[in-house]
């Protein structure tokens, strides 16, 4: 009979029939590192004999000429045909009745030695040692557990063995495991192959080693229950298997198959070690983002991980691929898992926006944007220059915050003779520059909005020609669309007018600044003064006509360097109450006013806005303090804005007969569409779209809006709860009670960071008291803030 037998770490091939190779001094060379010659007939590459230096000629001696295996077996085989001394001829045999014989089981008996399922993934070796019920058997395991099995758990019951001591377990294994060479199945398969025979463990033990002893014949059901080449499973019955050879084009599609394999495998190892490495870099040493995408395989293994972090894996290929290298880092095969890695690898900055990656928003701008918008700055050209009102006389007050990068409205004032106000609203004039339906314009409309974040800012047109360009800039001459009111003595418009024109901004000032002016009085800023008094007068106004005062606090924030560990953060409070920001809010309101009078009038169609508010009963919360505890109380309420494109709706909210936004052209696209429209009147022309146009152009942007205000909220809440995080536990904050949404957990304002919150409250509190809490708790990356109530002696 054929076998291989394992000496010295190597392989020896014997036969019954013929003196062991072992007499000439030879050993097969370790077969992962063998060369390979192909047998012409069954087209298979076998190892080379060797003897010292010298290759082996069969028969004995040596020979400095090459023979591969193959024809030392294949001589091997012709002599045991003609001899009829092949053991296996009678064994290994495909008659389905001796294959019945084979499949029968041996009984379960304490002390035998036995393989299992312990589940889907883990297969034990273990040592019965008694029954448990009528069919289940109680077994003590390799890694010293007892636990009950079930008979079909049952996948191999080691023969020969009797009393297997429990303790031997381990040291049985690990021989188990050094005996293991899956190179021996493929002289198995060449000699079962022309046989057309089938195996049981016990023969291929026989067959390979030469023994069928408990080891052996382990190793051997190691062999094939582990193959995925060369065998293939003909018959199963409870814990007994029959194997039978591949046809040799399947074993040649699967070993290319299982090549192609084991590359993949050693390409994830060697990834694993990159991310190994990275991970125990310093901060400042680890790679740069760049770096792991310079290999195209590094790349879309990153890629995998990173789509994974976010939920937006676009095959399962991908997602296939981020699962098997998080298991093979050791970690669960979540989204946090790889967020944290790509955080630990230096890939993602500590702080890194996951919404504004889910959102998928758009950061730049392609070159070919950049380009045509250089080439409309670089064209002097302005089809208005005509008609242009020249208002440089005017003094010229531009107030917004202080980090804005878009200007785009500013304001004039004066006393006319009778006494009357008039207010020019000036609004920055894009049109100068882009033309409905250009590439800068779709772009402008595919993103729908500037993003504003605290760690950044991206506008809705590439950069250069919105803030060089288009924006209102200090003691520069400016194209703009002025709208000019002269109000009543009651507030409301007495006369108005819409034109094209030239303004030079005298005052860029903040919030605060305008704020301070304001306060000062002073004598030389009297056209301050009338916009104040005009913006006092615009409010009564609209409160008689059944307006909503929403004033509440609002946080601003700013983050320098944010892929810094700790990066610094700016945080402010806006009270919209504020002087400063009731004058601009007022005059913005009042232009949205005039531009939708303008429309109805001369039948542009615009994206008229407007806000039912028959559901709201306001004298229902004139018990409340007035301010952010009853503006929250009426928000909670109020409808949602609508829009209509041919003629102006109510604005119940705002008080006003009809509203179009108009102030923002640069970054808001709907306030654009409005600049097209009223532009084209101006010149003379047909407005470029019409209310049906309008409607479907309105629909995209206004999907895209509301996802950037969604990722704007959560950007800024995030800051927020970093901000709160960084603070000395001690630290008390003040808070203002909203409302109660569970017996005495209620919804609070803090007040010194404009950020809504929840915490329990003590007795006796009532909404719109103020209480102090401290910071137990908070993860921005969970969004997770817990408050707890200084309790007050």
């Amino acid at each position: 009979m054929m076998a291989v037998r394992a000496v010295n770490g190597g392989s020896l091939f014997r036969s019954a029939a013929s003196p062991p190779l072992l007499t000439f001094g030879c050993r097969f060379r370790q077969f992962s590192s063998l060369p390979f010659r192909r047998n012409s007939e069954l087209g298979l590459r076998f190892p080379i004999f060797c003897c010292g230096n010298q290759f082996l000629g069969y028969g004995g001696g040596l020979s400095r000429s090459v023979h591969s295996i193959v024809d030392c077996v294949m001589e091997e085989l012709t002599a045991w045909r003609s001899r009829r001394r092949i053991r296996a001829t009678v064994k290994l045999t495909t008659s389905g009745e001796l294959l019945e014989d084979k499949l029968v089981n041996q009984e379960i008996e304490k002390g035998l030695l036995l393989e299992f399922k312990k589940d889907s993934d883990r297969v034990l070796l273990g040592v019965a040692q008694r029954p448990d019920g009528k069919k289940n058997w109680m077994v003590y395991d390799q890694n010293g557990v007892t636990s009950s099995i079930k008979p079909q758990q049952i996948t191999y019951i080691v023969p020969g063995v009797e009393n297997f001591d429990h303790a031997e377990i381990s040291k049985f294994l690990q021989k188990a495991q050094e005996n293991l060479d899956p190179t021996l199945l493929e002289i198995a398969w060449v000699e079962l192959l022309e046989k057309n025979a089938s195996v049981t463990a016990e023969e291929l033990a026989e067959m390979i080693f030469g023994s069928s002893e408990p080891l052996e014949s382990y190793c051997a059901h190691l062999l094939l229950s582990k193959d995925e080449v060369y065998f293939t499973v003909l018959a199963t019955k409870g814990s007994r298997t029959i194997y039978g050879p591949r046809p040799t084009g399947q074993v040649e599609e699967l070993l290319h198959k299982k090549l192609a394999k084991d590359a993949s495998e050693k390409e994830l190892q060697d990834f694993v070690q990159l991310l190994v490495s990275a991970k125990a870099k310093a901060a400042l040493a680890k790679p740069s983002k760049s770096s792991w995408m310079m290999d195209e395989k590094i790349l879309y293994k990153i890629e995998s991980l990173e789509a994974y972090a976010i939920d937006a894996c676009k095959s399962d290929e991908q997602r296939k691929t981020a699962g098997m290298i998080l298991k093979a880092m050791g970690l669960t095969k979540t989204a946090s898992s790889a967020l944290n890695l790509l955080i630990n690898i230096g890939y993602f900055p500590v702080h890194v926006n996951l919404d504004l990656l889910k959102l998928n928003i758009l950061t730049d701008h392609s070159d070919e944007i950049i380009a045509a918008a250089e080439s409309l700055l670089s064209d002097s050209s302005d089809s208005d220059e005509m008609n242009r009102e020249d208002l440089t006389h005017l003094k010229v007050y531009a107030i917004d915050v202080d980090e804005a990068d878009e200007l785009d409205d500013a304001l004039s004032a004066t006393k006319l003779q009778d006494g009357r106000m008039k207010i020019w609203i000036h609004v920055a004039d894009p049109t100068r520059y882009v033309e409905p339906g250009s590439m800068v314009d779709r772009e402008a409309l595919r993103r729908g909005t500037s993003v504003f974040l605290p760690t950044g800012t991206y506008p809705m047109f590439p950069e250069k020609l919105a803030m060089e360009g288009m924006s209102l800039k200090q003691g520069e001459l400016c194209n703009a669309v002025s709208v000019s009111v002269i109000l009543h003595s009651d507030g409301s418009i007495a006369e108005y007018s819409v034109q094209n024109s030239i303004i030079k901004p005298t005052y860029m000032l903040t919030y605060e600044s305008a704020t301070e002016l304001l306060h000062l009085n002073l004598e030389e800023e009297a056209e301050l003064k009338i916009l104040s008094e005009a913006a006092a007068l615009r409010l009564k106004w609209r409160r008689q006509q059944g307006a909503i005062d929403t004033s509440t606090l609002e946080a601003r924030i700013k983050v320098v360097n944010p892929e810094d560990l700790e990066p610094s953060i700016n945080l402010y409070v806006e009270n919209q109450a504020d002087p400063a920001m009731r004058l601009v809010s007022e005059m913005m309101i009042l232009c949205g006013e005039v531009v939708a009078t303008f429309g109805s009038r001369n039948n542009i169609p615009l994206p008229y806005r407007g806000q039912p508010q028959s559901n709201i009963d306001v004298s229902a919360y004139s018990h409340l303090p007035e301010g952010p505890v009853r503006s929250s109380a009426i928000v909670r309420i109020m409808r949602a804005a609508e829009i209509d494109f041919r003629k102006p709706i109510r604005h119940g909210v705002l008080g006003l007969p009809g509203y179009v936004q108009f102030t923002s052209p640069i970054r808001r696209y709907l306030d654009l569409l409005a600049h097209y429209q009223v532009k084209a009147f101006l010149r003379g022309e047909s407005p470029p779209f019409s209310a049906g146009q309008l409607e479907g152009m309105a629909s995209i942007v206004n999907m895209q809006v509301r996802v950037v205000r969604k990722l704007s909220a959560s950007s800024l809440r995030y800051w927020i709860i970093e901000f709160l995080r960084r603070q000395p536990r001690e630290k008390k904050f003040r808070a203002l009670i909203l409302r109660f949404i569970k017996d005495r957990i209620a919804a609070l304002l803090l007040v010194e960071v404009g950020l809504q919150a929840s915490a329990w409250v003590s007795i006796g509190s009532q909404v719109g008291d103020e209480v102090e809490v401290q910071v137990e708790e908070a993860h921005p990356r969970d969004d997770v803030l817990y408050l707890k109530e200084v309790l007050r002696n």
